[in-house]
């Protein structure tokens, strides 16, 4: 294989690599280091036995992502305030035309799945990713992780009873989600604290994750009365030349919120019966920067 041979495999396989990377980790720059890492070793490694590249990049893709988990999962346990992942911006919609398909990357690239992630060990992580994203099968998966196909079952069962009893219980149906967040703009812009409080849920949540870097509440708002009277709170005192954006982010119709140009904000709702059931609110700078706002 020549290397520019070698280069065309890799890019061809790299939105699969940032997908499995992404979802292992929750953070877009953790995730392209380790497929920068991949990139290394692929073309460092002798390919000349390489049968199935996709495969075996996948398995180093994995292997890189569970140790880096190792690294940075002592992160989260200092950090101030909710965590959430880093919005990971996708086009599911234009380029994943089946629909069983894009339901199932669409759930798993979630806000509320990747929070739950987070409480797995490294590998049952890894599990549930590679068999629930992308569909592997358990003996391959074995192979990746070189453990027996019997501890991998139990390792996907395991995390797969975790993901269900700690997830939404409700689903989010795309069309709904797109209208209710263009009311929420417009309720929460407008000052319009009845048109608010009419578009949510009695018993709503919303998680805001600053990483003790910009001003969010420190712990989860619930209720409709608290999280409306929130909000109308904070619309009324205003950015330095404010816009917004709607856009894809972790499979979802998400609101960007920029302030003189640079985003200050992403807001996400799940919603169900025509309520917006939670408000997921990044404002982490630092996991601001790498939103492509030249869409």
């Amino acid at each position: 294989m020549t290397t520019d041979t070698a280069t065309d495999v890799f890019e061809e396989h790299r939105p699969v690599l940032m997908g499995v990377a992404y979802r292992m980790l929750g953070r877009v720059a953790d995730a392209e280091d380790v497929v920068q890492e991949a990139w290394l070793r692929w073309t460092g490694a002798d390919r000349s036995d390489v049968r199935e590249p996709r495969g075996y990049l996948v398995r180093v893709t994995t292997r890189l992502a569970i140790d880096r988990l190792r690294q940075v999962q002592s992160r989260n346990e200092a950090y101030p305030g909710p965590w959430l992942p880093e919005p990971y911006v996708t086009d599911y919609e234009a380029t994943v035309p089946d629909t069983a398909e894009r339901a199932v990357l669409t759930d798993t690239v979630s806000l509320a799945v990747l929070v739950v992630l987070e409480s797995l060990s490294p590998l049952e992580r890894a599990v549930f990713v590679l068999r629930e994203a992308f569909g592997y099968p358990y003996a391959e998966i074995a192979g990746m992780l070189d453990r027996t196909e019997p501890a991998v079952r139990q390792l996907a069962g395991r995390a797969r009873r975790h993901v269900d009893e700690r997830r939404p219980r409700y689903e989010v149906d795309p069309a709904e989600r797109r209208e209710l967040t263009e009311r929420f703009l417009a309720a929460a812009a407008g000052g319009d604290l009845d048109g608010l409080m009419a578009l949510l849920a009695p018993d709503v949540r919303l998680v805001a994750d600053s990483g003790g870097l910009a001003k969010a509440p420190v712990r989860i708002i619930e209720s409709a009365d608290k999280v409306g009277r929130f909000l109308h709170g904070v619309s009324g005192q205003g950015l330095e030349d404010a816009s917004f954006r709607f856009m894809e982010i972790n499979g979802g119709f998400a609101l960007v919120v920029l302030a003189a140009g640079k985003p200050d904000a992403v807001f996400q709702l799940d919603v169900a019966d025509g309520r917006i059931q939670r408000i997921h609110i990044v404002r982490n700078p630092e996991k601001l920067l790498a939103l492509p706002l030249d869409q």
